[in-house]
């Protein structure tokens, strides 16, 4: 039994054998035949690649031809529109006939409102306040005592001082009849005269030292806000309050260094706050001998006399300065003026041909500016199509102003 069912697994194996030795041999037959179609797809897609560059060559020679016959065409068709452009430009070009007219020469400079008059109150003797009067805000007189200094000791030193005096001084007196009889000799006035001076300058240094224990309005004006309160222990370095006078106002400004020649003690100016449209007028009071170094400014200083609530020290103002009024200024339009590297130009008409005539400009306006140099009245310039107008060129105005 056993010897049988071995046979069967054998001829079983046989046969499975025989079976995949036969799927072996197609899969071969079927990679051969893969392999010829691969090999001719090869060779054809070669073929195709090289006929397609040669298509190529002679596609890019044909659009280049193309591009080129095109482009001439364009070109001159361009030349043709370009050409009738000009034509219609210098045909319909605008003039302006150079007149004289009236303009001032106005600048606009910043500035600052100062208080005409302002000290800061400090106290020339080291002690306690005993008398304070600062009232915040208030409008004081000059010499008004503001504060007041413990100064009992130095009273005390002046009243014995004198005392001192008083008794010299009658002394002084009985030794000047007795000096007449011969009594006393002239040396023993002469000491006792010496003596009663030096107690009237102890007097006054006394004096002077309890005047520097009150501080006083210097001028009239307004006080700030204080710093101090009643009993409070200063010395000399102690700012009490600020006192302003508010009568006038100062004006602080510089102005460019060329205008240096037009400023000067009594030259009106006219400002404006921040923030407000209201113009004030203040006249010059000062200037500077000299101009700055790092700014090339003058330093100028007007006077303010107007009272108004927006006029307050610090504020910023826009001051505006009108330097000279010119009754002959040449005005040109501004598209009119040719800008170059160096120099500017305008195109005058000369005998109904263009001339380049370089100018210098002065004042500008709004839309024009002032000729100074180049060009005199009469003078017709063009104002449109400057662009395209070239040297000797014939000019039709189709409209002069």
């Amino acid at each position: 039994m056993i010897e049988k069912n071995l046979m069967n697994y054998g001829n079983c194996f046989d046969r499975q054998k025989k079976t995949s030795d036969r799927q072996i041999y197609r899969y071969s037959l079927f990679l051969r035949f893969r392999f010829r179609e691969l090999n001719n797809f090869a060779t054809n897609f070669i073929e195709l690649e090289n006929f397609l560059n040669d298509m190529n060559r002679r596609a890019v020679l044909n659009l280049l031809m193309v591009f080129l016959i095109i482009g001439g065409i364009s070109c001159s068709g361009n030349k043709t529109k370009k050409a009738g452009k000009d034509v219609a430009a210098i045909s319909s070009i605008e003039g302006y006939i150079v007149t004289p007219s009236v303009i001032d020469e106005t600048i606009n400079i910043s500035g600052t409102l100062m208080p005409f008059e302002e000290t800061t109150l400090m106290p020339e003797m080291p002690g306690r306040v005993v008398m304070l009067n600062l009232p915040e805000g208030q409008f004081v007189k000059q010499g008004t005592m503001l504060v007041k200094i413990f100064d009992l000791d130095l009273q005390a030193q002046l009243k014995k001082a004198e005392t001192q005096y008083e008794i010299g001084k009658q002394i002084l007196d009985r030794q000047a009849e007795l000096l007449k009889v011969d009594g006393i000799s002239q040396v023993e006035y002469d000491q006792q005269a010496l003596q009663v001076s030096s107690i009237i300058n102890d007097i006054d240094l006394l004096k002077a030292q309890i005047s520097k224990t009150e501080v006083l309005a210097p001028y009239d004006g307004v006080i700030g806000l204080r710093n101090i309160s009643l009993g409070a222990q200063v010395t000399q370095s102690t700012p009490l309050a600020t006192i302003r006078e508010t009568d006038k106002l100062k004006l602080d400004f510089a102005v460019p260094g060329k205008y240096s020649s037009m400023i000067h003690r009594g030259t009106k100016v006219k400002f404006t706050i921040e923030g407000g449209d209201t113009k004030f007028d203040a006249e010059v009071m000062a200037t500077e001998e000299g101009i700055e170094l790092n700014t090339r400014n003058l330093k100028a200083r007007a006077v303010v006399s107007a009272h108004d609530p927006s006029l307050t020290p610090g504020a910023y103002a826009n001051v505006e300065l009108r330097l000279n009024e010119n009754h002959n200024a040449l005005m040109v339009p501004t598209q009119a003026i040719i800008m170059k590297e160096r120099n500017k130009s305008v195109i005058v008409s000369k005998g109904g041909k263009a001339v380049f005539v370089s100018i210098q400009t002065g004042v500008r306006k709004a839309g024009t500016v002032e000729a100074t140099q180049g060009l005199n009245v009469g003078d017709t310039i063009v104002v449109t199509g400057v662009l395209f107008i070239k040297s000797d060129m014939e000019l039709k105005f189709a409209k002069i102003r």
